[in-house]
């Protein structure tokens, strides 16, 4: 068999879609064509117009009943005027996808420790089960960062989403936008996600409006369909969602996150689970300081202890009430960089606490000077006594 019937080229680029996904690479096209005895796929390989970037080919070209590539596929010798046809728009799905088609896994962190969740949400993501997760916890502890070097750590892709009350539709799903002086549809992050199998991580998610609601369908990992093209896009295979705030979706009461909103009981439904995320223990959050230190070159493991102990007390004081702040595991992470350049321990406590109002900075100013003092036998030991009998005076 040496030239591809319509019905054949339809049936692989199916099976090429169920394997792997609608972006696919070269080796996978001619891996799978000869796996089923199939000729050389050139009716995707030589195709630009399909083409996403080097080596990589979007199968959704082909799904869009396009009838000049069905008589492409048929009458070679159409190929070339057909093709001419649709080089604008080619051209501008070529340029969109390249900007998109790049390694999204994130950087693993080599010092990066452990802790809390890690474990369990390596083990949700690399199941490649669909299993929405609500991660929820104090500013500055951690979350995030989890998320990003468990999929480090499994070479899986993760799409990071920042959320604010301006989020809309468009900026999830995709909308207009002008190219080159022509108007066109640019693919949104979430249906990205979908296509590609990456982790989804929906960062800040308290802080939106309801029309985060338009990922209701996605939220249940069914296909959706994109109204604005009228494409029905499958999730592949290993897509999922994560999402972190800093409350469970139903603001907070004491004003510390005045800008998180209360969430669509409907919506917070759809996430399987909930994991409240807490500070480190002191024994890591010091092995993660310290490592910071390391990294920067400024190594002080007194500096890194006392750092450590300071904001755990500062942190028990604020869960007793005692104080309306409290010293975050980003912030420890501050000083150190300011320790680093300035190396000064005083004075990198005091840049990255002037952020509080004036009585909180005196008190936690304060406390550390109490931490950081020298040791000071509180119970020194008396005046040794003579043992030397003392001879009593003789009147004369």
């Amino acid at each position: 068999m040496s030239k591809w019937t319509q019905a054949e080229a339809d049936k692989f680029v199916a099976d090429l879609i169920g394997e792997f996904g609608l972006i696919v690479t070269r080796r996978q096209v001619e891996t799978l064509a000869s796996e089923k005895g199939l000729p050389f796929p050139r009716f995707i390989i030589d195709n630009t117009a399909a083409r996403a970037g080097r080596g990589v080919f979007d199968m959704s070209y082909f799904r869009q009943g396009d009838r000049a590539q069905q008589l492409a596929v048929q009458e070679p010798d159409l190929a070339p005027a057909l093709a001419a046809q649709v080089v604008p728009m080619a051209a501008l799905r070529q340029k969109k996808l390249e900007t998109t088609v790049d390694n999204l896994v994130p950087r693993r962190d080599e010092l990066y420790v452990p802790f809390g969740f890690f474990k369990d949400l390596k083990k949700v993501i690399s199941s490649r089960i669909f299993y929405p997760t609500f991660i929820t916890g104090l500013s500055g502890n951690g979350k995030t960062t989890m998320v990003e070097q468990v999929c480090a750590d499994l070479g899986r892709e993760c799409i990071r989403v920042n959320i604010s009350i301006e989020t809309d539709e468009d900026d999830l799903i995709g909308g207009n936008t002008l190219v080159d002086g022509n108007i066109v549809y640019r693919e949104g992050p979430v249906l990205m996600a979908m296509r590609r199998g990456s982790v989804l991580l929906i960062d800040e998610c308290d802080r939106g409006s309801n029309k985060l609601m338009c990922l209701q369908a996605i939220m249940e990992g069914k296909p959706y369909l994109n109204k604005k093209t009228g494409e029905v896009v499958h999730p592949a295979a290993g897509f999922n969602i994560i999402a972190t705030a800093n409350t469970k979706g139903r603001g907070t009461e004491d004003g510390r996150f005045i800008a998180a909103q209360m969430i669509d009981e409907a919506f917070l439904e759809r996430f399987a689970i909930t994991v409240e995320q807490d500070f480190p223990d002191i024994k890591i959050e010091k092995k993660i300081v310290i490592n910071k230190m390391k990294e920067l070159g400024c190594l002080d493991e007194e500096f890194g202890d006392k750092l450590v102990t300071w904001a755990e007390i500062i942190r028990k004081t604020f869960q007793e009430g005692g104080v309306d702040e409290l010293i975050s595991t980003r912030r420890l992470l501050h000083i150190v960089k300011a320790f680093h350049m300035f190396r000064d321990r005083i004075k990198a406590i005091e840049l990255c606490i002037n952020r509080f109002d004036d009585d909180t900075k005196s008190a936690f100013k304060d406390l550390y000077n109490k931490v950081d003092a020298p040791e000071v036998n509180p119970d020194p030991a008396p005046a040794p006594v003579s043992l030397t009998p003392v001879s009593e005076e003789v009147p004369f």
